[in-house]
């Protein structure tokens, strides 16, 4: 008996059996200690293809635990909720906001079915936590129900259309700072080679003498203009549709929550939103998602070119343009000793190759949605977290690891300009010479 005791001690307390819940389709096991239940369940066992787990995405759980903290203010001032559930909801919601228990969201945020899965992860979970608070186990739902409750004159459709701007109108704060960086960094090289005179070049060919700064400062320039156009383009995100509920008719919601709602949520988030004109537009279109990753993929463009334009001028370093110098973070070879390769101009390149099939794949959810609800505007609104996120990453690096270093190579810049063959013409040669054509023409 003594051996057993010690064999049982030895093989450490038995794992808790999972619980079951009941759903339209039948009963599931769902792990004991998740906040989680049936209906995610299904969603990790139906959906799942990409690997991006909502758990993955901290600030759009920020954004949609936000939604439903106002939902539950805007239910409590239209005495849809009582005080006790209002309370309890919000206080879950608090948590998620807070960072906390991300790995309570395994749905793969690509799945399909209009983002169910999404809202319906978000709202067993609030629910499990609000229930908890109140004493009682994780799946009994109660007295905070995931739909009755959580999603109490709600639905998948206005909650992640809604949640998903106020997620993206969060994150261009950093993504715009990562620009501004880099624009910086550019500016500055602008004016630190300014007094370097090199050649110009017009289809790869010679051209004229200029001052090497000049081509820095239209990189700045092109930069500057990009986060302009981004910021244009997402002022049209401040325009969302909760209260719409499924199609845009507010079927479900009453009147005094519709009013309620999108005050509730100024609260919430500071930002200044409002509803949009029409409502079943909203649910049918996401061009304006679509208008910002256009946005990002134009910026990727001019990244693209900048970083290429930094590679050809440093090539060589003596069969090659060789009139800058990029700063030596890395080796470049396995193979050839003391080779210096462009690494981070290509891991920019590399980034907006990336960012051009987030910007494709948005764009492919706008003409792909159908009739009245696009079910695909989470993949649109996912693409554009990732752009960001690389954008984030590559764009300081390149700024920092390469523009900031780079130095002239001025014996060699001052030598292709003192070559350069072709000068502009003046005004009066160009006068005479326009002279003898109309005078051959007569």
């Amino acid at each position: 008996m003594g051996d057993r005791r010690r064999q049982v001690a030895a093989a450490g307390p038995r794992p808790t059996p999972p619980r079951l819940e009941r759903d339209l389709l039948g009963e599931l096991a769902v792990p004991a200690a998740a906040l989680y239940g049936i209906q995610t369940v299904r969603a990790i066992r139906n959906l799942s293809f990409s690997g991006k787990t909502l758990g993955h995405y901290p600030a759009i759980i920020r954004a949609l635990a936000i939604v439903k903290q106002a939902a539950a203010r805007a239910n409590r001032a239209a005495r849809v909720l009582d005080a006790r559930v209002c309370a309890a909801i919000e206080r879950a919601c608090q948590a998620l906001i807070a960072g906390e228990h991300l790995d309570q969201f395994p749905v793969d945020v690509l799945g399909g079915g209009g983002s169910i899965a999404i809202n319906m992860n978000l709202n067993e979970v609030i629910a499990n936590l609000a229930n908890e608070q109140a004493g009682a186990p994780r799946g009994s739902y109660a007295p905070v129900h995931p739909k009755a409750h959580v999603n109490a004159s709600q639905s998948t459709a206005d909650v992640c259309h809604s949640a998903i701007r106020i997620a993206i109108l969060h994150r261009w704060t950093a993504t715009r700072a990562a620009l501004e960086i880099c624009a910086g960094a550019a500016r500055a090289k602008a004016a630190q080679l300014r007094s370097v005179i090199a050649i110009a070049r017009t289809c790869l060919q010679d051209a004229s003498p200029v001052a090497l700064g000049e081509l820095f400062g239209g990189h700045a320039a092109a930069i500057e203009r990009r986060i302009a156009a981004l910021d244009r383009s997402l002022e049209a995100l401040r325009q969302i549709n909760l209260g719409g509920t499924a199609i845009g008719s507010g079927e479900g919601a009453p009147a005094a929550y519709r009013r309620a709602i999108i005050p509730r949520l100024h609260e919430l988030t500071g930002l200044r939103l409002r509803r949009r004109d029409n409502l079943y537009d909203a649910a049918q279109n996401i061009d304006d998602l679509a208008e910002v990753a256009a946005q990002f993929g134009i910026l990727a463009e001019v990244l693209i070119k900048i970083a290429q334009d930094v590679r050809l001028l440093a090539s060589g370093p003596d069969g090659g343009f060789a009139e800058i110098i990029l700063p030596s973070v890395q080796e470049g070879s396995s193979f050839f000793q003391g080779k210096i390769n462009p690494l981070i101009a290509e891991t920019l390149l590399q980034c907006c190759f990336q960012v051009l099939g987030c910007e494709r794949a948005a764009r492919l959810a706008l003409e792909r949605g159908e009739l009245d609800l696009n079910v695909f505007e989470s993949s649109a609104a996912i693409n554009l977290f990732d752009a960001m996120d690389m954008i984030e990453r590559a764009v300081p690096l390149f700024a920092e690891l390469c523009l900031t270093g780079i130095t002239a190579n001025e014996p060699r810049c001052a030598a292709l300009a003192a070559g350069a063959r072709f000068k502009p013409q003046n005004s009066r040669t160009i006068v005479s010479k326009s002279a003898r054509l109309d005078r051959r023409s007569k």
